[in-house]
């Protein structure tokens, strides 16, 4: 081989990405064994190149030692099947009023088509993942949800029934210790059963949170489709712990579908998990860029 023709070893690009290991070696050390809850978007899913590079990243993070266990949602999934069938769909505080068949096809979908497809990508970038439900191995006992509103003329409260809407009542982490013991990654459909013998859908956020919690995870990752919290300027807020969250609730600053996120993440670091972040699933390995470099992707909570 010619002189002219051997490698630059020193070029740029070489000498960043050895730069880029450097900076994400004290983290590879300090999560070393550790878990991390990621939950994963409906929304998200619709773009095959952003879930190849999803399912990277949590090759990536099992193959440097950390656990990664994935909680995913699948709204628009069941919205489709459910218009695809004939079924109507009513919301009440962005829930879905869930009656016997749209339980029975919101199980089909999360159960069914995303969580193998989940499983089969993280198996195309190289991993091993095991589907299963929080019904599997008695993961999370659900408990029905209860909600009221308020009638806007009479202003009185009223019960509604939501149906077979459920929250995480306890969770049994048997299942995911034997999975992760195994040297395989957990995929977890939203999924619980009742102590009534009924079939309950969890709201994926909800879900993961509760995992996270009772598992003592290192991290909760949130993915959505918005950059995190934003000050009223626009400008990203990447540090906030629970008194924050209230201050900019009270003045406006959190409002709508990230307030139930942030109630989450602050339910999560008060009741086990280390740390809890809102970030943007959209943007190409997010989830990396928000734990390996210093100057983070996303918003961090912590107790």
């Amino acid at each position: 081989m010619s002189a002219s023709s051997e490698p630059n070893m020193l070029a740029p690009g070489n000498l960043e990405k050895a730069e880029v290991l450097i900076e994400a070696l004290p983290y590879f050390q300090r999560y070393a064994g550790r878990t991390f809850v990621v939950k994963y978007g409906g929304h998200a899913m619709g773009d095959p190149e952003a879930a190849r590079d999803f399912a990277e990243d949590i090759v990536l993070l099992k193959a440097v030692g950390i656990n990664p266990v994935v909680v995913h949602g699948g709204g628009p999934q069941i919205g489709a099947m459910l218009k695809k069938l004939g079924v109507e769909s009513t919301f009440v505080d962005g829930l879905r009023v869930t009656d016997k068949a749209t339980a029975e096809i919101a199980e089909m979908v999360l159960s069914g088509a995303i969580n193998k497809q989940l499983v089969g990508w993280i198996a195309g970038a190289g991993g091993k993942a095991i589907g299963i439900s929080g019904k599997d191995g008695g993961l999370v006992k659900a408990r029905k949800v209860e909600r009221t509103t308020r009638d806007p003329d009479s202003n009185i409260e009223q019960a509604v029934d939501l149906g077979f809407v459920g929250e995480p009542e306890q969770v049994d982490t048997t299942v995911i210790d034997t999975v992760v013991a195994s040297g395989m990654i957990p995929v977890i459909a939203p999924i619980g059963a009742g102590d009534d013998g009924h079939t309950y859908n969890i709201n994926a956020d909800t879900m993961a949170g509760a995992i996270a919690a009772a598992l003592g995870a290192a991290r909760l990752f949130l993915l959505t489709d918005v950059t995190g919290v934003l000050d009223k300027h626009g400008k990203l807020l990447t540090d906030l712990n629970p008194a924050d969250i209230a201050r900019l609730r009270a003045d406006g600053t959190i409002s709508g579908g990230m307030i139930p996120k942030l109630e989450t993440c602050v339910k999560a670091v008060e009741s086990g998990c280390e740390a809890a972040v809102v970030l943007d699933g959209r943007v190409p390995h997010a989830m990396l860029l928000e734990f390996f470099t210093t100057h983070g992707a996303g918003t961090l909570v912590r107790a």
